[in-house]
């Protein structure tokens, strides 16, 4: 059975029901309690440099079907993975251009993206992702067709990047990833800008949408954000059993109760807090190890 129906692998469908969809985005049942839905946060952060392939092919070999990007674009246009508005955290930029300060992503062609070293910082050093570099949209997207996985992107900074949701459209039908099958089974956008989010509610009603957030939003905030989004995403700490309580008693755009996504989750603790409050999902760096704590 394919992974990407937001359901789990047949090795979990022979213990718990088949309640994953896409389009309930309903937890599989565990226990007493429901467990949410296990998101890899820019791939699997805490297994491979973030927002790189080879992020995502450890995420895939933990069998996490689902995984979230950040998506920016370069100077020439090129839409690629990358999470700060500079390459200085995430890659040797400083190194390869020294004088291009503050190196801006959008400050570089592709081709110069291309010789950086996503895996350049010390935390990779010995981990043989030192030569992981920073890809395309559209790499990505291949990908994550060959690892049957779903996608949760999330666009980043799109006030840097005028007119980027009709880019990021612009791929993913280029890649075959507006038809129904990836629409409604691996697809969600995601971003804090709501006017980002509603540029493509516009273009492609289809779509689902999630909006993040870093405070605990307001019953008229949540009202609002369901008009346009199917999840609502805070910060983890934030994610309390009354704001997943007001955001379930909500209908989205697709007519399905407002999910509630936190994240980032990565400890043991607060997975445990996070399911026994019934969110539907979390992002984590450290997937695999949350879904062995929430035994799936």
């Amino acid at each position: 059975m394919p992974k990407s129906a937001f359901t789990t692998t047949s090795t979990v469908l022979a213990l718990f029901p088949c309640l994953l969809s896409v389009s309930l985005l309903a937890p599989v049942a565990h226990a007493d309690t429901a467990a949410p839905v296990v998101i890899g946060h820019r791939g699997a952060a805490g297994l491979a440099p973030e927002n790189t392939l080879e992020a995502v092919d450890r995420a895939d070999r933990a069998e996490i079907d689902w995984v979230e990007v950040d998506v920016q674009r370069s100077k020439d246009g090129v839409l690629v993975l990358m999470h700060d508005q500079d390459l200085v955290r995430t890659t040797d930029a400083r190194t390869v251009f020294p004088g291009r300060a503050p190196w801006k992503v959008d400050g570089f062609t592709m081709a110069e993206l291309g010789r950086l070293r996503a895996g350049a910082s010390r935390e990779w050093t010995g981990s043989g992702y030192e030569a992981a570099r920073i890809p395309t949209l559209e790499q990505l997207l291949d990908r994550l067709d060959r690892n049957d996985q779903g996608l949760v992107l999330e666009v980043k900074w799109p006030a840097n990047h005028p007119g980027i949701t009709q880019d990021i459209l612009r791929v993913l039908d280029g890649k075959g990833w507006l038809d129904g099958h990836h629409v409604n089974n691996r697809l969600y956008a995601i971003s804090f800008q709501a006017a980002a989010l509603k540029e493509i509610r516009a273009r492609r009603p289809d779509i689902r949408l999630g909006i993040c957030t870093e405070q605990e939003p307001t019953s008229d905030e949540l009202a609002s954000y369901a008009k346009f989004a199917d999840v609502i995403n805070p910060e983890h700490h934030t994610a309390t059993a009354g704001l997943v309580n007001r955001a379930h008693a909500l209908n989205s755009p697709h007519g399905k109760p407002l999910k509630v996504w936190p994240y980032t989750v990565n400890t043991s603790a607060e997975a445990r807090r996070l399911r026994d409050q019934q969110v539907d999902g979390f992002t984590s760096d450290v997937p695999d190890l949350m879904r062995k704590e929430l035994g799936q």
